[in-house]
C-alpha cells in the first residue's frame, strides 16, 4: 500500500489539515514544506505527485506518538536510516502507540470497516518477526483500520459496508 494513500487517509480520520501535519512532521525535525506535502498528497495519477518515502512516512508517525504522547525522556526520537524498510506491522504498530489503543479498540475500529479477526490474530501481528506466531500485516488489513478510524471520527460521513449490501439480503 502506498504511504502516501495511508498519509492522506490518515490526515482525513485525525481531522488534520495541513498546517497540523507539517507541525506533526516538525516533532520530529523533518522540515517539510506546504509544497512538498501537496505533492505528497496528491493521488498516484495526478500531475505533481512525488512518492512518499518509508523514511517520511516514518518521521511522520513518529511525530504522531510525539505529538499524543509526548517525548520519551533521555531518548532522542530518531528517523529512519539506511535501506530500513517500514512494514505494515510497523505502521499499525506506530498508530496503536500514537493512538493509544489497546486489542479490543482495534478490533472495534476493524469492524467499523467491516473487518473481523479475532485477538489472537491481533497480537500476532505485533510479534517480533522472528517469533514462531509472528504474521505479516496485509495491505487490506492496513487499509481497512485506517478506513476504520475515518468511520470512527466522521460517523455521519459513513458508509458501512453493510449498506452496500443488497435490501433482500438485509435482516
Amino acid at each position: 500500500m502506498l504511504h502516501n494513500d495511508l498519509l492522506r487517509q490518515l490526515r482525513y480520520a485525525l481531522k488534520f489539515n495541513n498546517l497540523d501535519v507539517i507541525h506533526v512532521f516538525s516533532l520530529m525535525d523533518y522540515d517539510i514544506t506546504k509544497a512538498e506535502l501537496d505533492h505528497l498528497l496528491k493521488k498516484e495519477d495526478e500531475e505533481g505527485f512525488v512518492s512518499c518515502r518509508d523514511r517520511t512516512f516514518s518521521a511522520f508517525l513518529d511525530g504522531l506518538i510525539i505529538k499524543n504522547r509526548g517525548k520519551q525522556e533521555g531518548r532522542e526520537p530518531q528517523l529512519l536510516t539506511g535501506k530500513k524498510r517500514l512494514s505494515n506491522n510497523d505502521i499499525l504498530r506506530k498508530l496503536r502507540i500514537a493512538l493509544q489503543l489497546r486489542d479490543d479498540q482495534i478490533l472495534e475500529v476493524l469492524a467499523l470497516a467491516g473487518f473481523t479477526m479475532s485477538k489472537s490474530e491481533l497480537s500476532a501481528l505485533f510479534r517480533k518477526p522472528d517469533h514462531r506466531n509472528y504474521q505479516k500485516c496485509g495491505d487490506q488489513l492496513l487499509r481497512n483500520f485506517v478506513r476504520g478510524l475515518g468511520y470512527q471520527s466522521h460517523p455521519n460521513q459513513k458508509q458501512r459496508p453493510e449498506d452496500n449490501v443488497h435490501p433482500c439480503w438485509k435482516k
